[in-house]
């Protein structure tokens, strides 16, 4: 079997899927535009060849690589990126080599655009924001008129809280549509609560082999107010949760892949949605949840995510047992321009036996996920909040 990794150093945990996709006996092949000799060591050992690129923008240039490695050693059986931003390009590579392991061009559309998975919702009777597309100021305020202030508004096609309000007024309203931009918008109302996730792997039935439940805080008051990130990774998956997350994969009928569905969980009443505590749908990710959650789901269910996603790939099954012990792993980081309490050797002479993973992000990671980091495993939801302000004041 050949798989081709598209972008396989990012994140550089990444290597753990092509070191278990190996492992199971499959031919691992990269494409990148990192050079060879900056690859970890881990990467470059589970990779039969990798080919550079100069731009993995360039779909010419990616798209040569592909039909090299297709003339050099056959049939070409799956391509992943695992990332949002090539998912696209993903799908276009599928179709052009007739590629059936993974969704395709005539699919995308639904994966990457809000107001087609609203559509998909609606249609499965999933519960979901009201959402309209955004055109002109007065249907805009016909759509405030019918949900009420605040809502928000987002590019259609995009990732995280990049270019994406709270509308609380009038006067946010007409700021917005007085620069209003370029690209395509929706408007959802707004929802009092948390933000779940319903991760899962899928087998070729669209059955989860794996499940589990992270808790977010809202990205986009990350990024816009400057806050600290915490999130954590949870024990177990609420039977709510695991029902919806598993009719939502069924409507969007994706398959052998690594979903990351975002849902809300209601804080307060919402006429026509449900009650405090239910679950209601946000958007969907067709693709692992990003950083290093994979690592924490790990951490958190006492299992290894990555050789469950290799068994998939090989044998659409899962050979690893359901383990006994299950915790919270919470993450929690710094940004520069704060000033904190504590030290990182204060931080380290408390935590130090719980901590899994402390290290500096990549710069690009720095608005959403913050300079520096530490991720805990904890095995209460006390100590988790004991710890996220223990870091964080």
């Amino acid at each position: 079997m050949n798989y081709i990794f598209i972008s396989p150093n990012f994140p550089h945990t990444y290597w753990q899927f092509c070191d278990r996709l190996h492992a199971c006996g499959i031919n691992v092949l990269g494409i990148g535009d990192s050079p060879y000799d900056t690859l970890e060591a881990p990467l470059k050992a589970a990779l039969t060849e990798y080919y550079k690129v100069d731009s993995l923008e360039d779909y010419d240039q990616v798209y040569r690589a592909v039909a090299f490695f297709a003339f050099k050693y056959g049939k070409i059986d799956w391509i992943e990126s695992m990332n949002e931003y090539w998912l696209e390009q993903d799908a276009r590579l599928r179709t052009d080599f007739n590629i059936t392991t993974g969704i395709r061009s005539d699919r995308i559309g639904f994966i990457k655009e809000k107001s087609l998975m609203k559509k998909l919702y609606l249609e499965a009777g999933i519960p979901t924001a009201r959402q309209h597309v955004v055109t002109d100021r007065k249907s805009g305020r016909a759509f405030i008129k019918e949900v009420g202030y605040p809502v928000i508004v987002k590019p259609d096609i995009g990732v995280g809280a990049t270019n994406t309000w709270k509308l609380e007024n009038d006067a946010d309203l007409d700021a917005f549509y007085d620069d209003l931009p370029p690209f395509p918008y929706v408007m959802e109302e707004f929802i009092q609560g948390d933000i779940c996730s319903y991760d899962a792997i899928l087998d070729s039935r669209c059955e989860p082999l794996f499940e589990s439940m992270t808790v977010w805080p809202p990205v986009m008051d990350i990024v816009n107010k400057d806050l600290d990130l915490m999130y954590y990774t949870c024990p177990d998956v609420p039977e709510g949760l695991r029902k919806l997350g598993r009719k939502t994969v069924k409507a969007f009928g994706v398959d052998r892949r690594f979903v990351h569905l975002e849902f809300f969980r209601l804080t307060v009443p919402r006429k026509g949605l449900g009650k405090a505590g239910d679950f209601v749908a946000l958007e969907v990710n067709m693709r692992p949840a990003g950083g290093y959650t994979p690592d924490m789901m790990d951490f958190a269910h006492s299992t290894d995510v990555y050789r469950i996603y290799a068994d998939m790939v090989a044998s659409d099954r899962r050979f690893l047992p359901e383990p006994d012990q299950h915790f919270y792993c919470v993450y929690a980081s710094r940004k520069d321009g704060h000033i904190y309490t504590r030290t990182h050797e204060e931080i380290m002479a408390r935590y130090g036996s719980a901590m899994v993973m402390q290290e500096e992000m990549p710069p690009m990671n720095w608005p959403q996920m913050g300079r520096y980091m530490y991720t805990a495993k904890l095995g209460t939801f006390e100590e988790v909040q004991e710890f996220i302000q223990f870091v964080q004041k």
